[in-house]
């Protein structure tokens, strides 16, 4: 844990602390009955698979902008202003910084989700009623923890460059601390916020493929993170089909719409725009509605929608709120019982294997002095 922040985090506007004020019932299981199989096999599996964080090889160079400069030369600025149609076209140098920030951009709301899951997993040893699923959110505590160290100190000591909370994921994190019922603290943070995680992580990977130390990363994070989605779909089966009024049912419902609204608003890189100094409302607007980029918004749920789907939350309010979104697409994907890590973005590869097709061609043609 001994090394140097670079770059210390940028504070939000609240300050370096910041706090909410809920009413929380710690539940005792006097029982221990321990009759859910399926969650302690996964207890065991979370005690095997644990890791150091200094296990990871921190003497490895990072130098993003040598490698995306490395992508220039090969082209990058062409492809991306072909198949993005940014509002003006980006040189190399625009390019170079807009992909810099995005990636700090992206990792840092990584760390601040990944805080939000270590508080709101705490939160779950205390309230949720059977001991076997305290003892997995006790593990998954650890887990948090080691990823909240990691990802700081990728940002701090090897990017030195890092984003504050976005507004948006800090107050759904504040929503599902502050909410008393047990299963929202589920619903909300494993399987809505690392539902969507576990796909991003899945893109950043591709995005960062010749990076080594955070290709370790994430794939060590998301072998977790796996765990963890798993972990809130065996905890929440049949609680929503067997166990809820009417009236609890519609209250879950209007928490999925609007978290879902949410995460969908803390995947636009608008600070990044404004850091930058570019027009924030013009990149924006671009970033919403460029087919790529509402591409790579829909593909974050393709985890999501499986999932509630399997619990019975994929009720007709829900499912309308997502035909709006675009995403009922994803309902028949494997959930995360099924298939623990989130696929390839595959709409996302596609984009771009079609592209790199298209360039194959352009150049297999005869030039004019070939005639």
């Amino acid at each position: 844990m001994d090394f140097e922040q670079t770059n210390p985090i940028p504070m939000p506007e609240s300050g370096a602390f910041s706090s909410v004020k809920g009413t929380l019932e710690t539940v005792f299981d006097w029982q221990y009955e321990l009759e859910r199989k399926n969650l302690l096999s996964l207890y065991e599996k979370g005690k095997n698979l644990a890791w150091n964080a200094s296990d990871v090889d921190w003497s490895i160079d990072v130098d993003l902008e040598r490698l995306v400069q490395t992508r220039l030369d090969g082209g990058l600025a062409k492809m991306t202003n072909e198949l993005m149609q940014p509002p003006v076209p980006l040189e190399d140098d625009k390019l170079l910084e807009m992909q810099l920030h995005t990636n700090a951009f992206m990792l840092s709301q990584f760390l601040h989700g990944e805080q939000g899951a270590l508080l709101a997993t705490a939160k779950i040893v205390q309230n949720v009623p059977w001991e076997e699923a305290k003892f997995y959110a006790a593990n998954q505590v650890a887990d948090e923890a080691r990823h909240v160290e990691v990802y700081h100190r990728y940002l701090t000591e090897k990017l030195g460059l890092s984003y504050q909370v976005h507004p948006s994921l800090g107050k759904l994190l504040d929503e599902i601390i502050l909410d008393p019922r047990w299963d929202v603290t589920f619903l909300g943070m494993q399987i809505l916020v690392e539902g969507l995680a576990l796909a991003a992580f899945g893109v950043l990977r591709m995005q960062m493929a010749d990076e080594p130390l955070i290709q370790d990363i994430v794939t060590r994070v998301m072998a977790d993170e796996s765990r963890h989605v798993g972990f809130g779909v065996l905890a929440l089966e049949g609680i929503y089909r067997n166990e809820m009024s009417s009236t609890e049912l519609r209250e879950r419902e209007d928490f999925i719409i609007e978290a879902t609204e949410l995460l969908r608003e803390r995947l636009l890189v608008t600070p990044v725009f404004e850091r930058l100094g570019w027009d924030a409302d013009v990149w924006t607007k671009w970033s919403i509605e460029t087919p790529f980029m509402r591409g790579f918004r829909q593909m974050t749920f393709s985890k999501i929608v499986p999932n509630l789907k399997r619990l019975g939350l994929l009720t007709p309010r829900v499912r309308d709120a997502y035909e709006k979104l675009d995403l009922l697409k994803y309902e028949n994907y494997k959930d995360s019982v099924e298939e623990p890590e989130a696929p390839p973005p595959h709409e996302l590869v596609e984009l771009l294997m079609q592209f790199m097709q298209n360039q194959a061609v352009e150049g297999a043609l005869p030039g004019p002095s070939a005639s």
